[in-house]
């Protein structure tokens, strides 16, 4: 593993008016890792990714990623320095075509034209299926087809770091496998990849390591394979 992070959290509070709902979250994500961090409903793992993308503010704490505080950047900077972030429910711009929301998530690339056609069509080239449905209307799309799109916006915005917020929430079981092979996919491809999963054993049983929150807090941290063994978390959030 390399000897610096790409993403570093330190003691990161975030509060929505008096509430807090993150409590001195430190970790690391080093480059080329896919890290995972479960959790049930309401634990913080929704927060987290909006405080590092500064959808959300941090009212204590540090983010730096690959070495420069991002912390107080605004969110289209963050965008632009390499961390993207793919929402919980997709959110894609239902009216809009599907070429159009994927043109959209190259925003920011848009002065290196030709990096980003050749990109479209690597983009096309993993989701086959939204090439054949290019000039429908996004919000036509089944939820899996979304969920596609909406990875292929944020690979538009040529992320060094892809912060994925939810991918298999209201996916039926094969498209869940079908999206979690693609995230892999994307990780041995080199896109460093900070998984936000309530389904854990999915989650896990992809990632390199991964971090369990409860209540806004970091409660266990270990190697992926040592969480899915681990019997507080199997009880908790694997169901066995």
């Amino acid at each position: 593993m390399p000897s610096d992070p790409m993403l570093k959290v330190s003691s990161v509070s975030t509060h929505y008016g008096p509430v807090q709902a993150l409590h001195g979250i430190s970790m690391e994500v080093y480059p080329g890792e896919l890290v995972a961090i479960v959790g049930a409903n309401g634990a913080g793992k929704t927060t987290l990714l909006h405080t590092l993308s500064r959808v959300q503010n941090a009212s204590a704490g540090q983010v730096w990623f690959d070495g420069m505080e991002i912390t107080r950047l605004p969110p289209h900077k963050i965008v632009a320095a390499g961390v993207c972030q793919v929402p919980e429910g997709r959110q894609v711009f239902a009216p809009l075509s599907v070429d159009d929301n994927l043109r959209l998530g190259g925003f920011t690339q848009r002065k290196d034209h030709h990096w980003f056609e050749q990109e479209l069509e690597r983009v096309y080239d993993l989701f086959p299926i939204l090439k054949e449905k290019w000039q429908q209307a996004a919000g036509t799309l089944s939820g899996g087809q979304q969920q596609m799109l909406a990875i292929g916006r944020a690979l538009l915005g040529r992320p060094r770091l892809l912060l994925l917020d939810e991918p298999s929430m209201g996916l039926a079981p094969l498209l869940v496998e079908e999206i979690f092979r693609i995230i892999q996919q994307l990780n041995e491809q080199g896109v460093t990849i900070l998984l936000v999963e309530q389904n854990a054993r999915a989650a896990l049983g992809i990632a390199d390591r991964g971090y369990v929150l409860e209540t806004g807090s970091v409660v266990l941290s270990a190697k992926a394979d040592e969480l899915l063994e681990d019997e507080a978390v199997r009880r908790a959030y694997l169901g066995y």
